[in-house]
């Protein structure tokens, strides 16, 4: 068996030598589509198995083993002619409308070679022949390698795409709990940390043979950028998703909130959708008047009103400034506590996406369908000793233990759920005495005030947000005003 974490390093030491691969999103995307084709040439090896009448969607000349496997192959500058005239030109125009010939060309659309010189890329591609994807231990550690890949990712990012902490991913899943048979989706999936933890936590129901085919049909994404797509898919294949045809590449945005209709609903939403930026002129047109705004996380929780069944459950990362914000975001929260029963905010402290970025970030947990009576709150508090998370420290999912023993059961309303130096509650009534404002402290919190800069900077991005937060519905306000005085 390889080393498969020395074999990712001198992958990337190989490829660091090549003049035309520019930074780390290069390198990855790179990656991301060569690994996409070793690992379905691997799952393809085990369909043949499995299936007798299985037919590659793709012609022989284009298949890893027929170009790739032979580590004595083509290389050099025929390889990257081969590469960048045959290979990459017939996997973007793939035809067919099977699900399989779907899925490699939405992989492949936006996809380059940036390598030039063929020798360098013959030996990455060796190495990456050292991995057996069908060998377990293998893919379990390339799994936990390949996540690393994808935290490197968000340092070529743009504002508002942050890696979520996988501790934060799979305490939202586990407390929204997805079973089997249920529809569940992340409309803004990215590199499909949260898909590939629902994978996970289903599989841990899974008693029948029928129950693997059944997670694949019920896992959805959408994910609007190709590189976190093309990585999404390979780590859903990675997850045992052998053809993740139920995640597209496309802006879920783009598209009219009247024209979702019922049958796309789901039952489960977890999500973080990306927030410190703003979408497109335009986008907001595909939304009622009085919820239009181009900040992309208050568009995400109107959509996710609409994309939920009555009794669906959600749970999501959200900012501060939505939960403080007025104008639009004011509207937008009374129609949640309206149309759904928001029963858990979880209060993230400062750090938790450290070194991405310092806002504060909450976890929101809601069902559709019956009107908020009261909002629980649980202040999650730093590990003892800490003042802050960071690259080396992250949040932990030991960390989640005292919630996760106070949560109870909606079922019988959370009867259990009592008040602490970490929780309280509000009713609705008194939230809308308060303008729908979520932003609610921690009644019994100390004032402790501190004169550490790590703490200080923080606080003042924070405030920078809520300025930025009115700001924009002050602009939103105005708008409104002009449309209507037209």
């Amino acid at each position: 068996m390889a080393n498969v974490s020395n074999v990712i390093k001198s992958i990337q030491d190989t490829m660091r030598k090549d003049a035309g691969v520019d930074g780390d999103a290069q390198r990855l995307a790179q990656l991301g589509w060569i690994f996409f084709l070793k690992i379905f040439d691997d799952r393809e090896s085990q369909l043949e198995v499995m299936e007798d009448n299985y037919k590659s969607p793709l012609a022989k000349g284009l298949r890893w083993r027929n170009w790739a496997a032979d580590a004595e192959g083509i290389t050099g500058e025929e390889l990257l002619s081969f590469i960048n005239l045959t290979l990459i030109p017939k996997l973007k125009t793939l035809s067919g409308s099977d699900p399989i010939a779907v899925l490699i060309r939405s992989t492949f659309d936006g996809a380059n070679n940036y390598m030039k010189n063929g020798t360098l890329l013959r030996q990455v591609v060796n190495k990456i022949n050292e991995i057996d994807f069908n060998a377990s231990d293998d893919r379990h550690l390339f799994g936990d390698i390949y996540e690393q890949l994808l935290k490197d990712l968000q340092s070529a990012g743009n504002a508002g795409e942050f890696y979520t902490p996988r501790a934060v991913t799979q305490f939202i899943v586990e407390q929204v709990d997805p079973r089997i048979g249920e529809k569940v989706m992340d409309p803004a999936c990215g590199t499909g940390g949260f898909l590939t933890c629902a994978i996970e936590h289903l599989k841990k129901q899974s008693k029948k043979p029928k129950d693997v085919r059944t997670i694949q049909d019920t896992i959805h994404g959408i994910e609007k950028k190709h590189l976190p797509h093309v990585l999404c898919m390979t780590n859903l294949m990675l997850h045992g998703i052998d053809v993740p045809y139920n995640v597209r590449h496309d802006n879920t945005l783009s598209r009219p909130l009247k024209d979702w209709g019922a049958k796309e609903q789901v039952d489960v939403i977890v999500m973080n959708p990306p927030f410190g930026g703003t979408e497109e002129d335009g986008i907001e047109a595909n939304f009622p008047g009085e919820f239009r705004t181009r900040e992309t996380a208050d568009l995400f929780l109107v959509l996710l009103m609409r994309l939920l069944k009555d009794g669906g459950r959600a749970g999501l990362v959200l900012p501060d400034g939505t939960l403080f914000g007025e104008g639009v975001k004011t509207r937008i929260k009374e129609a949640l506590l309206t149309e759904c029963n928001l029963h858990t905010v979880v209060r993230l402290p400062r750090g938790v996406f450290n070194p991405y970025t310092s806002i504060n970030t909450n976890l929101l947990f809601f069902t559709k369908g019956k009107r908020t009576k009261e909002v629980w709150f649980y202040e999650h508090p730093y590990p003892e000793g800490a003042k802050s998370y960071n690259k080396t420290k992250p949040i932990r999912i030991e960390e989640f233990e005292a919630e996760r023993a106070w949560w109870g059961s909606e079922e019988d309303g959370f009867k259990g759920r009592v008040e602490t130096d970490q929780a309280w509650r509000v009713s609705f009534d008194q939230i809308k005495a308060g303008g729908f404002n979520l932003d609610l402290k921690n009644p019994r919190a100390k004032e402790e005030a501190s004169g550490d800069l790590e703490e200080l900077i923080p606080e003042y991005e924070s405030l920078l947000s809520a300025i930025a937060a009115t700001r924009n519905a002050i602009k939103d306000s105005l708008s409104e005003s002009l449309t209507r005085s037209k």
